[in-house]
């Protein structure tokens, strides 16, 4: 018998599809993929029918082929990541969402058709979520990729609604921030002379760089003659054997920082030490032109950096606890305490927005009622 004969892309139409009473319901649209079956897309216009026909033909001849009425969410989250998200995303993004996709979306969703996942599914998950103990932030996280992915499912017209659009994740409690005093920090910076990781507390602490904007610096981002540097990319860890990467930041955290005089000496004498040891390393040195390194010239795991030689040093300097994070709410809180206006300690973090700075900081701004009474006094007399 001879083979059938597989129908190319290249055919597809659009047809009324009525009720028993002759109406047309909508317009329906079939065309052959390249592995010789029919998909079908549907709208209630014929126009709308006919752009769908367009793109799913065109995704097809891509190699992008989805069958609505069979799909189940793990093919689809699996296809989305890797088809639509995954050359959008940054490095250490990707492999959170498909950490969240494999131990959470697919165990709870995977067996279950696209089409018949629906918001009551989606709240019970959360809720069941909460309940097991996961942290509100990371359900929203999953709740931030469920919702993307299929929104992009609405946009291919797999489904007529997103379903994560009506759900509503568990609100965050704003975690108490625990930073330094002025005398606090300053015993900080007093027991970080001398370390090999000084520079770095200084930039931190009198800059607010996040540490892995500090960890991604290398010398050509330094101007130490006009005395700032620019943020253009981060040193991350990626999870599950990724190891470190570089990657870019947020539109927000790229900007360029003008450093007070400690920190720029702290640079030159970091610069100082660096050289002396890539003489003493000799071959071993790995030259990346990286600012912060290894002791052969790779970079550096922030971890390493908290572990190893952060808490020492606050347990030496008799300093409270606190995290790395920390040093950056400190110098928040120290200019803003000192009347510095926030748009300025927005711009200085990299914050999207002045009201998120606001948001976090604002209890830690003197009162304004002093100055807004003597003002209007000074008005009106």
């Amino acid at each position: 018998m001879a083979k059938k004969r597989q129908r190319g892309n290249g055919v597809g139409t659009v047809y009324p599809r009525k009720n028993k009473d002759g109406k047309v319901t909508c317009y329906r649209g079939s065309y052959f993929a390249p592995d010789g079956k029919r998909r079908y897309v549907s709208a209630k216009r014929k126009g709308d029918a006919e752009r769908a026909l367009r793109e799913a033909m065109t995704d097809a001849d891509r190699g992008l082929v989805f069958d609505a009425t069979k799909q189940s969410v793990s093919e689809y989250m699996t296809r989305w990541l890797e088809d639509f998200a995954k050359a959008n995303l940054a490095s250490r993004t990707y492999h959170n969402y498909k950490l969240q996709i494999r131990e959470h979306i697919v165990p709870a969703f995977g067996k279950m058709k696209l089409s018949k996942l629906d918001t009551p599914n989606i709240q019970a998950f959360y809720t069941a979520k909460l309940q097991d103990g996961l942290k509100p932030a990371s359900i929203r996280y999953i709740h931030a990729v469920l919702r993307c992915a299929l929104e992009k499912a609405v946009d291919l017209r797999l489904i007529t609604r997103n379903p994560a659009a009506n759900a509503r994740p568990p609100k965050i409690k704003q975690e108490e921030i625990t930073p330094l005093d002025v005398e606090q920090a300053r015993d900080l910076l007093k027991a970080a002379k001398g370390d090999r990781f000084e520079c770095l507390y200084v930039l931190s602490l009198m800059c607010g760089l996040r540490m892995g904007e500090s960890l991604g610096l290398r010398w050509p981002d330094v101007d130490l003659e006009a005395g700032n540097l620019r943020i253009h990319r981060q040193l991350q860890r990626i999870r599950e054997g990724g190891g470190l990467v570089f990657s870019e930041p947020k539109n927000a955290s790229r900007r360029t920082i003008d450093l007070p005089q400690r920190a720029i000496e702290a640079l030159i004498s970091h610069r100082k030490r660096q050289l002396e040891q890539q003489l003493r390393a000799g071959a071993k040195w790995q030259d990346d032109d990286l600012v912060f390194t290894t002791t052969i010239g790779t970079a550096v795991d922030a971890q390493n950096v908290v572990n190893r030689h952060f808490k020492p040093m606050l347990r030496r300097a008799g300093l409270p606890d606190i995290r790395w994070h920390d040093l950056r709410h400190t110098c928040a809180t120290l200019l803003l305490s000192r009347g510095t206006h926030p748009t300025y300690v927005q711009k200085l973090l990299g914050h999207a927005s002045v009201q998120l700075t606001l948001d976090r900081y604002s209890h830690w701004m003197p009162s304004m009622g002093k100055h807004t009474a003597s003002a209007m006094e000074e008005a009106l007399g």
